[in-house]
Formats: C-alpha cells, sequence, structure tokens
C-alpha cells in the first residue's frame, strides 16, 4: 500500500546483547577437604586470642580480623582459582566434557572429515544426554527431604533461574548506632509480655509427600 511506512521489529539474540562475563571459581581438588582438616586441627587458636589481648582486654576486631584472615589462607592454599567465563544463554546442564566433545565436533566440521565428524556427534548427544540427566538428577534431590525447606528453595530458584542480586550495604561507620537506636526505641516502649499463640483444634498443618511416577 503506497503511502504506508512498515517497519519490521528486529529481534536480537540474548547472545548479542548481553556480553559474556568472567567469574572466579574456586575448585576442591581430591583430598582439598582432608588437608583443611589437618591444618585446623594442628593449628594452636589460642594464639590469635592472646595476640588480640591487651591489658586482660580481648579486641574482639582484631580476635576476628585475625582468625578468618588465617581461615582463608588455609583454604587459598589446599583449593585451585581459575577465571571462566559465562555467557548468557549458557545451559545450566553444560559441563565441562560437553564443552570438550562441541570443541570437538567443530575441529571435525572444519577439517572436513566425515568420519571423524560422525563419531564426535554421537558422542556429543551421548553427552548431552547424560549431562540432562544428571542436572534432573540434582534438581530432584533438593525435594527428596520435604522438611529442608532451604533445599527446597534452592530447587525452585534453580529451575526458575534466580540470581539472587547482592544488596548494597552502607559504608557508613555510624550506621550500627543509629539502626540500634532507632530500634531501642520500640523495646523501651513495649510493655507487654510475649505469650505463645494456640493454633485452633481444626487448623490444618500443610503436608508435604513425595510424588513418585
Amino acid at each position: 500500500m503506497s503511502g504506508t511506512a512498515s517497519s519490521t521489529q528486529r529481534v536480537r539474540p540474548i547472545v548479542r546483547c548481553s556480553k559474556p562475563l568472567l567469574k572466579q571459581v574456586r575448585t576442591w581438588p581430591a583430598g582439598a577437604i582432608s588437608a583443611l582438616q589437618d591444618c585446623f586441627e594442628q593449628t594452636t587458636w589460642i594464639t590469635f586470642k592472646e595476640a588480640a589481648t591487651d591489658g586482660g582486654t580481648v579486641n574482639l576486631e582484631e580476635y576476628t580480623a585475625s582468625v578468618t584472615g588465617y581461615i582463608s589462607k588455609c583454604i587459598d592454599d589446599v583449593t585451585v582459582s581459575k577465571t571462566i567465563t559465562t555467557r548468557p544463554n549458557q545451559k545450566p546442564w553444560m559441563t565441562a566434557e560437553v564443552r570438550m566433545l562441541l570443541r570437538t565436533r567443530d575441529s571435525a566440521f572444519r577439517t572436513g572429515d566425515r568420519a571423524a565428524l560422525r563419531k564426535t556427534r554421537a558422542k556429543l548427544s551421548r553427552a548431552i544426554r547424560e549431562a540432562k540427566c544428571a542436572h534432573a538428577q540434582r534438581i530432584r534431590g533438593h525435594f527428596k527431604d520435604t522438611g529442608d525447606t532451604r533445599r527446597m528453595w534452592e530447587g525452585i530458584q534453580a529451575i526458575t533461574n534466580y540470581r539472587k542480586t547482592s544488596p548494597s550495604c552502607d559504608s557508613d561507620a555510624i550506621l550500627p548506632d543509629e539502626l540500634n537506636d532507632f530500634y531501642a526505641q520500640f523495646e523501651a516502649q513495649n510493655n507487654t509480655a510475649a505469650e505463645k499463640s494456640i493454633p485452633p483444634q481444626n487448623d490444618q498443618v500443610l503436608c508435604l509427600t513425595a510424588y513418585s511416577t
């Protein structure tokens, strides 16, 4: 139709809208936990308290900083830190084996070796199925114990791909004192003794049962 301008909206893939992110992760090699336990067992913890004591008074800030710093050093000694690249379209079931097979398949495709390409495609399909099954088992494991609400929420967050953002904290040193003064005024005005509320007899408690297929 003349005189009418038609416009089409182009949808950009999410991998092009967001840049890859570099994330620092810590891996625990075999024997790292036992080595860390041995390190803690051989540590004389009383020395940290003695070093933070001055005139019979323990400086809690110095005491806490020295202990946490020592624990962090012990963890750094037994673990391996590496940088990984995460992309916005990365699947949650993706593993290192699948990535390696993807690179092998692409290499076989570029070289034109049909036999190697067919072989790597079969291995890649099998590895993807195993990775998806392992990921599904991990998700189901969050719902085995219905009494552990924390693991259930972790499973729900994994299913919905929920990412919790870390809240920003004010670095003002006066803020804790102001919060204490603010909440202390309610304690001073509250003269009512705490009482435990008894639910009605006909009140039904929510019970969760595992669903078996």
